[in-house]
C-alpha cells in the first residue's frame, strides 16, 4: 500500500495555457471538482503531496496546507500526472510497485517503493523524472486525461454526473426551494445548506444531475438543465439560461445564456450575452451583451492557437478560453476559438484577434501592453470586493507571468484606448 499520493506536472503543461499559467493543470476545474480533487479522493487514507512549477509553490502551499509542496517525500508513494482524469483504473495502478506507466509516450504515473523515492532529486523545482532510476519496469498503460483546455469542457458533462454519483446527495434539499419553483427529476437534484431557489426557477435534470453548492441562489425565473454545478456562493441572476454541460465555481455571479462551459471560480458574467463551449479562470469579468461564437458558420472543425501552436480541435464547438483577472467591455464580440491570456483587457467595435496575450490593453484596432502595476491594483481591489486578499504569493505568480509574456515580446499596435464597459 502506498503511503503517499503526489500529483505532478508533465512538460506539457503549456498546452493548457492560458488557464495553466497561473496554477498548476490538477487545479483545473472539470465537472463538480477539480482534477487534483478527484485523484486524491480515490485514496482518502494516504499523504499528500504536490509538485509544481517553482514560481507557483508558494501559492500552492499557501491554497493547500494539508499538502507537502516541492518537497522531498519519504515511503512508498504513487505519482500521479495531474492531467489525469480519476478512475477505477487509477487507483488499480498502486498496485504494481516500481513500475513507470506510460500513455504513449507521457509518464502518466509512477509507483515506487521507498528505496526508489530515496533516489529521486529536483524536489524543490518541483520536477519528477524517474526514468534512470535502476530496477523499475515500464508498462504501456489506457488512461483518461487532459490534453487541451477544450478537453476539460468537453468532458464536464460526463464527470459531473460522474462527480454527482460520488457524492451520493441527489434528492437531498438542505436549503430552501420556493414552491413556485419547479424541479424536473427530483432524485437528480441537490440543494445544499442555505441555498435559495427563487419562484419561477426551473431544475430540469431530466437528462443530467443539478448540484446547488451550499449558499447558492438561483433567482425568480432562471432556468438550469443537467448535467449543471453551481458552487458554494454563486448567484444565477433572474432570468439565466443554463445549460447542460456548465460548471460554475465559487462565488460567481452568472447571467444570459451559458452553455457547456466552465467558470472556474470569483469570475462575474452578470448580464445578457452568450457564452459556449468555455472556459473562463479565475476573476474574469465579462461586461455587458459580451457573446462568443462556438461555432463556424461553414461547421467546419475549430483551429485554436495555443503557446503559439496552432491546432486544430477536430470539434464542431469550440468557444472562448480566458486567463485570470482578464476582462471585456460592453458589447465585446470574441470569434470562435479565442485565447485571452492572463490580466488582460478587451473592449471595443469588432472582433478582436483570436489570440491575445497576457498583459494586453485594447482591441480590433490594436492592443498596448497593460501596465503591471496597474493591473496588479485592480486585482487588489477585485478581490477586495469578495473579502480575498492579494498576497505576495499571488503576486509573485503574476509578475512571473508578466515576465513570461514580455520574453515572448508579442507584436502589438497602438490604438485609441477608451471606456472599457460596466465592471462588477
Amino acid at each position: 500500500m502506498v503511503e503517499t499520493v503526489c500529483l505532478f506536472e508533465d512538460p506539457l503543461y503549456p498546452r493548457l495555457y492560458p488557464l495553466s499559467l497561473t496554477r498548476p493543470v490538477y487545479e483545473l476545474r472539470c465537472g463538480i471538482f477539480s482534477l487534483r480533487e478527484k485523484l486524491f479522493r480515490l485514496f482518502p487514507q494516504a499523504r499528500r503531496a504536490l509538485l509544481c512549477r517553482p514560481y507557483l509553490a508558494e501559492l500552492v502551499a499557501q491554497e493547500h496546507p494539508d499538502c507537502s509542496v516541492n518537497a522531498a517525500e519519504r515511503g512508498a508513494c504513487l505519482f500521479l500526472n495531474g492531467r489525469l482524469l480519476a478512475s477505477d483504473a487509477v487507483r488499480d495502478l498502486a498496485e504494481a510497485p516500481d513500475t513507470l506507466f506510460f500513455h504513449g509516450d507521457a509518464l502518466a504515473a509512477a509507483c515506487l517503493s521507498a528505496d526508489k523515492v530515496e533516489h529521486l532529486s529536483g524536489w524543490e523545482q518541483g520536477d519528477f523524472d524517474p526514468t534512470k532510476l535502476a530496477g523499475v519496469k515500464r508498462e504501456s498503460c489506457e488512461l483518461e486525461w487532459i490534453r487541451y483546455p477544450w478537453d476539460l469542457v468537453q468532458r464536464t458533462p460526463a464527470e459531473i454526473a460522474s462527480d454527482f454519483r460520488t457524492l451520493g446527495e441527489g434528492g437531498r434539499v438542505e436549503g430552501t426551494v420556493s414552491e413556485h419553483a419547479v424541479r424536473l427529476n427530483h432524485e437528480a437534484i441537490y440543494v445544499g445548506a442555505g441555498a435559495e431557489v427563487k419562484p419561477g426557477v426551473v431544475l430540469d435534470a431530466t437528462h443530467g444531475p443539478i448540484y446547488l453548492g451550499e449558499n447558492a441562489v438561483v433567482m425568480a425565473n432562471a432556468v438550469i438543465e443537467g448535467p449543471a454545478f453551481i458552487g458554494a456562493g454563486s448567484t444565477i441572476k433572474i432570468g439565466a439560461k443554463i445549460y447542460e454541460g456548465t460548471s460554475i465555481g465559487a462565488r460567481c455571479k452568472v447571467g444570459g445564456e451559458v452553455e457547456a462551459s466552465i467558470i472556474h471560480s470569483y469570475s462575474n458574467k452578470q448580464h445578457d450575452g452568450f457564452l459556449g463551449h468555455a472556459y473562463l479562470g479565475q476573476w474574469v469579468n465579462l461586461g455587458a451583451d459580451t457573446n462568443n461564437s462556438d461555432l463556424k458558420n461553414n461547421y467546419g472543425t475549430v483551429k485554436v492557437t495555443i503557446n503559439g501552436e496552432v491546432i486544430d480541435t477536430g470539434l464542431q464547438f469550440v468557444g472562448l478560453f480566458m486567463g485570470d483577472h482578464s476582462k471585456s467591455g460592453i458589447n465585446t464580440m470574441f470569434n470562435t476559438g479565442t485565447v485571452v491570456g492572463v490580466m488582460s483587457n478587451v473592449f471595443g467595435a469588432g472582433f478582436p484577434p483570436k489570440e491575445i496575450p497576457s498583459f494586453a490593453w485594447g482591441g480590433a484596432a490594436g492592443f498596448v501592453p497593460h501596465d503591471l502595476d496597474k493591473a496588479l491594483q485592480t486585482a487588489r481591489t477585485v478581490m477586495a470586493r469578495r473579502d480575498v486578499e492579494l498576497t505576495p504569493a499571488h503576486e509573485k505568480v503574476y509578475r512571473q507571468v508578466h515576465d513570461l509574456t514580455v520574453r515572448q515580446n508579442p507584436k502589438s499596435q497602438k490604438p485609441n484606448p477608451r471606456g472599457t464597459g460596466k465592471k462588477r
